[in-house]
């Protein structure tokens, strides 16, 4: 029997695919985002997707919607949005404006959960925010919990990703368990000084994107974010892993039913010929100075991959860096390799949506090495699933966040970036209107 994890703030599911790769059944996946609830059903067909605020759920309403209902519940996972917790008052876990925060500790403890992952931005461990994170810890000591201390920033260059990352990674059980160790690295971030001499070098960008075909070369990606192909180059050990190239690659995962001929993820991006003389120009591994991309290094690690906001904080679009070969932009497919993302894992068709979720996401393999530790603590065999998946219906990674939320049931959150078009749309109307006489 393969442990029950449940994925708080699941976003596309990275955090969740790493917990499924290191041996659990992750049954139930919670996002407020319908555009993310959407593309994590495509992804894990048979994961509940529960597309509601946390804020507005209880443990039992969790295990009613999910059939659970008696079933023990080894771990929950996931990682609040970090932006504004409040760092006021004397116990700041109580501040209204962390409740997102308060609710997790408040799932885990209603789910009655043998353990948690609860992950989050370094920033959290320096400063006045190191209050916060007393304060979460204390709040799990409250209601029964013990956290593995001291608390450690992992960076998932140092596991196997050619990116360097740092997240905050608190992990803890039930008073009376056995306490998780942190994973030991795995690697040396490629292209930087080794701190660990006993260890070699991982993955480069060139590794890691290096086999993929210039999106450029494909028309039908001017409309759409896939194609056929048998262009793939020769892949470095990294990239065959993320094409599936032997059972290994799977980990404890489920095998998902997909054609490993399909380019996925790759809407190209139409730059300027100006733009592409800068880029073609800047140097690897430094920003270029007027577009501020980040030009990756083919012998070095990417830059942190971030997501930009969403529609209810405005829409901005953080930057994709800058292909170290091709002059223009990388593809969220070559995002996603550089995240650890195998290539069988979809995301929304448009580039704004399917850059945001690959920002937005744990790197799968610092997933898998968490919770391959916590599996360990929990004193369980994994072991590897003979079934395989097949993936959702593929018009869930086309749905905005209106239709997402229609399929879904649900009524959409508000987003920003409605409300600034319809009320240019009121005010060319009350423009319009006073041309012809009508005001």
């Amino acid at each position: 029997m393969r442990p029950v994890g449940i994925d708080l703030f699941a976003g596309a599911g990275g955090l969740g695919l790493g917990f499924e790769q290191a041996g659990f059944d992750v049954r139930v996946a919670v996002d407020i985002d319908p555009v993310h609830c959407a593309v994590h059903a495509f992804n894990f067909p048979e994961t509940t997707v529960i597309p509601a605020s946390v804020t507005d759920l209880t443990g039992a309403g969790i295990r009613r919607k999910a059939g659970l209902a008696g079933t023990k519940i080894d771990c929950v996972f996931g990682g609040a949005p970090c932006q504004g917790f409040s760092l006021i008052g004397h116990r700041v876990i109580d501040d209204p404006r962390n409740r997102l925060v308060r609710d997790f500790v408040r799932l885990v403890h209603e789910l009655d959960a043998e353990s948690f992952v609860f992950e989050n931005v370094k920033g959290l461990t320096v400063g006045k925010h190191k209050a916060f994170l007393k304060d979460l810890i204390g709040a799990f000591e409250r209601v029964g919990y013990e956290c593995r201390l001291p608390w450690k920033v992992l960076n998932a260059g140092h596991y196997g990703t050619p990116q360097s990352r740092e997240r905050l990674i608190l992990m803890g059980v039930r008073k009376g368990r056995a306490l998780p160790d942190y994973p030991p690295p795995t690697t040396n971030i490629a292209g930087q000084p080794g701190l660990f001499p006993d260890l070699g070098f991982g993955p480069s960008c060139g590794a890691a994107i290096g086999d993929i075909p210039d999106a450029d070369i494909f028309e039908t990606l001017n409309a759409g974010d896939a194609v056929r192909t048998c262009r793939f180059g020769v892949p470095s050990g990294y990239a065959a892993e993320l094409r599936c190239l032997g059972n290994e690659a799977w980990h404890f995962g489920y095998m998902r039913k997909w054609n490993p001929d399909t380019l996925t993820s790759s809407m190209r991006t139409n730059h300027t010929e100006i733009s592409r003389r800068r880029f073609d120009l800047a140097k690897e591994g430094a920003v270029e100075p007027i577009s501020r991309f980040f030009k990756l290094p083919q012998g070095g690690v990417s830059n942190t991959l971030r997501a930009g906001t969403d529609g209810t904080r405005g829409a901005f679009t953080s930057p994709r860096p800058i292909h170290y070969r091709h002059a223009r932009c990388i593809t969220v497919r070559e995002m996603a390799r550089l995240h650890g993302f195998p290539d069988w894992f979809r995301f929304h068709t448009t580039k704004w949506h399917g850059a945001r979720q690959v920002g937005n996401a744990v790197p799968p393999p610092l997933a898998r090495a968490v919770a391959a530790k916590m599996i360990e603590a929990l004193g369980i065999e994994p072991t590897r699933p003979k079934r395989t998946l097949s993936p959702g219906d593929v018009q869930l990674l086309t749905l905005n966040l209106s239709q997402a939320a229609a399929r879904l049931g649900i009524t959409p959150p508000p987003n920003r970036r409605d409300r600034k078009s319809g009320a240019k749309k009121r005010r060319q109307e009350e423009i319009n209107a006073g041309r012809r006489g009508y005001g």
